[in-house]
């Protein structure tokens, strides 16, 4: 997760991008929901893989809740790009040279490989759900996407727009048909290989949700939108408002369709049905859905008035410290369902518990943004 989203003004001093922080802020918020849910509620869906069973609900509240969740792991992994080539245009005119920005992209995107499979993997396996020796969860994709991605950030827009184009349509060709859903046994490594770039799939030695092929999609984009906000930022955010209605009314049409983008078709007609989509690996319609609604957010956020950036100022506290809440947040709301609800318990008693946690990680969310921007610890905290 990218933290610095930063611009030059003419003094060459830093200016924070307020929208881009609510929305990362936001998204978090949902982030914390799922997790509460999982940890606290045990209400959590199995997931909207591929190929198995898929979720069935009945229940328009539990639904939702799940729902909105979903906007976090693609605006993750879209903000990222943009914080990347925000960052690196505002070292290089402080004079760092191209392979010194490739290089602190490099040991951050090893270091949330490192969080992930060290420190995030134990806070799973407190859910008691079993959870792989190996889970390639969000960071580890997050990391392989940022040092993939890093030597990208000087291409040109059009060359950048085919290679997001590529992707974000080959992940319906990288999914084997769901038929074969349960017949990769992983005796051959190859299936390993597979499962980490491109569908998830796995056993009890190694699971993984985000491969990083169909992940990367979303990085180059952010990159692309990144290199639009420094050449004119209203004009960026007013094209990202645009562009946003534009993947929604896409996603209505090839949902509609039910064929090519869908991954697997509609299981009824409900509106449930209409938007229940694959998520693992994200399908044509499920990124126009969720990309749609966050470049919508994030031009209603660019047009915000003082008064509404004052009452949203929670959501850019937690924006600006996405890994550090990620890493706590998993492991306090792990704890509370331990402690306050071991046997899980309804979704109306789990709410105000996930309202308690953000309440808990906004004062510690506030200090870390503060000792981030101190010297000389800031050189050390930049790569978190």
């Amino acid at each position: 997760m990218e933290t610095v989203q930063v611009e030059e003004n003419k003094d060459n001093s830093p200016v924070r991008l307020f929208a881009v922080d609510a929305l990362r802020g936001l998204i978090i918020v949902f982030m914390a929901l799922d997790h509460a849910n999982m940890f606290i509620a045990h209400k959590h869906s199995p997931g909207e893989y591929w190929g198995s069973g898929f979720p069935i609900y009945y229940d328009s509240l539990a639904f939702l809740t799940r729902f909105v969740t979903h906007l976090s792991a693609p605006g993750f992994f879209f903000l990222m790009g943009v914080g990347m080539f925000l960052f690196a245009d505002a070292r290089q005119k402080r004079g760092w040279g191209k392979w010194a920005v490739i290089s602190h992209f490099f040991i951050r995107g090893l270091i949330l490989i490192t969080i992930q499979l060290l420190v995030v993997n134990r806070a799973w396996e407190l859910s008691g759900e079993g959870w792989p020796t190996i889970y390639v969860g969000v960071l580890f994709a997050l990391g392989a996407a940022m040092i993939i991605s890093s030597l990208l950030l000087w291409l040109k827009p059009i060359y950048l727009l085919l290679i997001a184009a590529a992707l974000f349509i080959g992940t319906e060709f990288l999914v084997p048909a769901p038929e074969l859903w349960g017949t990769f046994q992983f005796a051959d490594p190859n299936d390993y290989i597979k499962a980490i770039w491109t569908f998830p799939g796995g056993n009890a030695a190694l699971w993984s949700n985000y491969p990083i092929l169909p992940w990367l999609e979303l990085v180059v984009f952010g990159i692309l939108f990144g290199k639009w906000i420094q050449k004119d930022q209203e004009q960026a955010y007013s094209g990202a408002f645009k562009i946003g209605l534009g993947f929604l009314l896409a996603f209505v049409v090839i949902r509609y369709l039910d064929g090519f983008g869908n991954i697997l078709p509609r299981m009824g007609n409900t509106w449930i049905d209409f938007l229940n989509l694959v998520k693992y690996p994200p399908s044509i319609t499920f990124t126009l859905l969720t990309m749609g609604l966050n470049l919508v957010l994030l031009g209603l956020f660019s047009r915000a008035s003082a008064k509404v950036q004052t009452f949203l100022y929670p959501l850019v506290v937690y924006g600006r410290a996405p890994l550090f809440f990620y890493v706590i947040h998993l492991f306090l709301y792990a704890g509370l369902g331990l402690w306050l609800a071991p046997g899980g318990t309804s979704l109306l008693v789990m709410y105000p518990y996930w309202l308690l946690g953000l309440l808990l990680l906004f004062p510690l969310c506030f200090l870390y943004g503060r000792l981030k921007q101190r010297p000389p610890v800031n050189r050390v905290l930049r790569y978190f």
